[in-house]
């Protein structure tokens, strides 16, 4: 039987996925130095190499990436099916928004639990140096609400209302991006390594969308992740400890409706809750050890920590400001320093759900969470309104 001839399994549960690869690129400002393809296949070639897999051993590839006009390259899947070992094996694309990463990862994990596949190649990419996704988030649409330069003057308002509603003051966002960049530091990945960085250099620097600033905002990056999922007779070969997917869901709502709370959206709620009841997860900041989230602008740190239930409505700034979420916390998040030291946009969902898996293998390196045993990642996007989270462990599933 070849890898692709899977059993219907009719009548029996789903498969146990379990990550076994992770690779990614070194994240940069622009990598010139290749073409999509080469920069794609650098990251799945990195992730075959820890699975200690070939091209061959992948019965198929799904992969996912932000908008085609923030590179200019219409249907890219078209012609990268060459370097990512495709031709004549099924291929995926996933799109939704900045959550597509993430997005991207729970398609190809359910091709594996569904038994359609044993072993799957996921990767998700974007080469922002060939376009300028600022701008390509300012195009004035008929009868649409302006996004005023840029994701960030469509978000700050958000911010604002948080700071309103919990009455945070307003430091707590420069103690996030302060964090997240130190830990980048630790991270060879990571695009952001300031070395100098200090709080006051955050507090001080220029205003861009009141209240966020500058030095509390996510760069523009070029870069790849890649993953190899497959099912529990493949992660029996597996040379290195694998990370076991324990629950995955995603869940969406419009930008704009009656009644949407742009502070903690409904389809952020839900989809965590779903993920906690398939993981048997009844209190989140005591039973998960690591959270990799979808933090672009700095204040989403607490207003994620409220959405996602590790803190109460309108504690989760006091949660940043205690140091809880500081990589000696009690719930370190952002470990990896996160989407505001790396942001290649179709790629930073699927970068947290790998560095999520990475610290439960125990394979995070010098920015590992000491005894990881559970990890969340987390990502969202459009206007809010794409959600796609995971949760794994060191453990498999007991069912």
């Amino acid at each position: 039987m070849s890898n692709s001839e899977v059993p219907s399994g009719r009548g029996r549960g789903k498969e146990p996925v379990a990550v076994v690869g992770v690779g990614q690129t070194k994240h940069v400002a622009a990598r010139r130095d290749v073409s999509l393809a080469g920069l794609v296949r650098e990251a799945a070639r990195r992730a075959l190499e820890d699975a200690e897999l070939t091209w061959g051993d992948v019965d198929a590839v799904v992969i996912g990436k932000a908008p085609d006009f923030f590179e200019g390259v219409m249907m890219p899947e078209l012609y990268l099916a060459d370097a990512l070992g495709a031709v004549g094996k099924p291929m995926l694309r996933v799109h939704t928004a900045g959550s597509v990463g993430g997005s991207t990862a729970l398609v190809a994990a359910n091709l594996v639990a569904a038994r359609v596949h044993r072993t799957v190649l996921t990767l998700a990419f974007e080469k922002q140096s060939e376009s300028n996704a600022m701008w390509g988030l300012s195009l004035p649409i008929p009868f649409q609400q302006p996004l005023l330069a840029g994701a960030g003057g469509f978000f700050a308002p958000h911010v604002r209302a948080y700071m309103h509603r919990t009455s945070a003051p307003g430091h707590i966002g420069a103690l996030v991006a302060y964090k997240d960049r130190r830990n980048a530091l630790k991270n060879p990945y990571a695009h952001l390594h300031e070395e100098d960085i200090t709080l006051e250099k955050v507090r001080s620097s220029p205003m861009l969308w009141d209240p966020v600033r500058y030095s509390e905002t996510c760069p523009s990056s070029d870069g790849a992740c890649a993953m190899v999922l497959t099912d529990r007779a493949g992660a029996a070969r597996t040379p290195r400890p694998p990370a076991w997917m324990h629950g995955g869901a995603m869940r969406s709502e419009p930008t704009l409706f009656a009644g949407k709370d742009a502070v903690s959206p409904r389809a952020g709620s839900d989809c965590a809750a779903d993920v906690y009841r398939q993981a048997g997860i009844t209190e989140p900041r005591r039973e998960i050890d690591a959270v990799e989230m979808y933090v672009p602008f700095s204040w989403y740190e607490p207003m994620w920590l409220e959405n996602l239930g590790f803190a109460k409505e309108g504690q989760g700034w006091t949660m940043t400001e205690s140091g809880a979420t500081e990589l000696d916390g009690d719930l370190p998040v952002n470990p990896s320093g996160g989407v505001l030291s790396t942001n290649p946009i179709g790629a930073s969902g699927m970068l947290r759900f790998a560095e999520a898996a990475l610290q439960v293998r125990g394979l995070a390196g010098a920015h590992q969470v000491e005894g990881a045993r559970r990890a969340l990642g987390h990502a969202y996007g459009g206007g809010s309104q794409f959600f796609s989270m995971w949760l794994v462990a060191a453990d498999p599933p007991t069912s």
